[in-house]
């Protein structure tokens, strides 16, 4: 069957606009993917991506900056994550930038962000590492809320058990809340203690009365020896002075003991002559025979002074002693 003019027309119209829509939808993936543009790759290490797509897009202070080009597993806690970024952010990236993986709204699709650095630094440059930080997922925020559920459950569970137990008035605490005689010794107990923390105030707030005015009065010995330095100075020598006689007379009793000691065990001369009896005897009897021959000795002088022959030798004797005396 031939075709007609309008079939041609048509056919063409519909070639045409098919062609137009594939140059338009290659045009835009080549757009999303930056296949036209000029790029660079930044390399980044995480732990864990968190259902992170190769294509989703990189944002940098929340612009559009490059997509995820390729999701290698370097080993079993490293995950390599290449972006392909824009080349006309190169001098707006450094190299301590900081690279996390978020997601495009509350359940949108998971992208990677990157944050500048703080502190001076040099431009990246093609297949550098950038420093990554890994945020928490949602998995491990109901994880720890669910953990933290169970201890509230818990917690809570045995709030109760010490509340029924104080209700019913056991332990100490229970006795206390239910027991009102105890309750009033209690109340008694802090009145009395109150009344004990008056009583040591008032005497700290005299004692210290009485040290200023002590300090400040040079008329009683005690406060001459805080204020004068040099009575403190005589009260310390009379002090050392009194250390020293101690210590002599430690001495002095240490020999008497020695003393009393070998008169004890009759050891020395006086032990000899205290416990010697005939020793004792003749020297009583030596000073009875000394007393009696003095006794003769005066009564022979007094013969002799009346002897006419040593009259005249005692008289001269007198009158020089009373002359002596004159003079």
């Amino acid at each position: 069957m031939k075709q007609t003019n309008s079939q041609k027309i048509r056919l063409g119209v519909f070639v045409i606009i098919s062609t137009i829509l594939f140059v338009l939808a290659v045009y835009l993936i080549g757009q999303g993917k930056h296949m036209f543009k000029s790029t660079f790759t930044v390399n980044a290490y995480f732990q864990n991506v968190n259902g992170l797509q190769e294509g989703n897009n990189v944002r940098y202070a929340g612009i559009n900056i490059g997509t995820v080009s390729s999701i290698e597993m370097e080993n079993d806690s490293t995950i390599k994550v290449a972006m392909s970024i824009d080349e006309k952010i190169v001098n707006h990236i450094k190299k301590n930038a900081i690279a996390t993986i978020g997601s495009d709204g509350l359940v949108g699709n998971m992208i990677v962000n990157i944050v500048p650095g703080k502190g001076p630094s040099s431009v990246v440059s093609d297949n550098d590492t950038i420093k990554t930080f890994s945020k928490i997922g949602a998995d491990d925020i109901l994880s720890t809320l669910s953990v933290s559920s169970e201890n509230a459950a818990i917690l809570t569970s045995d709030i109760l058990k010490i509340t029924n137990a104080i209700l019913e008035g056991k332990g100490t605490l229970g006795i206390l809340l239910n027991d009102t005689v105890m309750a009033k010794d209690l109340q008694l107990s802090v009145r009395n203690l109150k009344l004990a923390s008056r009583g040591a105030t008032k005497s700290i707030n005299e004692i210290n009365d009485l040290i200023s005015s002590i300090k400040g009065d040079d008329n009683t010995v005690l406060g001459v020896l805080l204020n004068d330095s040099i009575s403190g100075h005589k009260l310390k020598t009379v002090v050392t002075n009194l250390e020293t006689s101690s210590e002599e007379i430690n001495k002095i009793l240490k020999d008497v003991n020695t003393v009393v000691s070998d008169i004890n065990t009759r050891k020395g001369t006086l032990d000899y002559v205290v416990r010697d009896t005939s020793l004792v005897n003749s020297l009583k009897s030596t000073m009875k025979n000394i007393n009696e021959g003095t006794d003769k000795f005066n009564q022979n002088m007094e013969a002799l002074k009346h002897n006419f022959l040593f009259r005249g030798y005692f008289r001269k004797l007198e009158k020089e002693e009373q002359k002596n005396k004159k003079e």
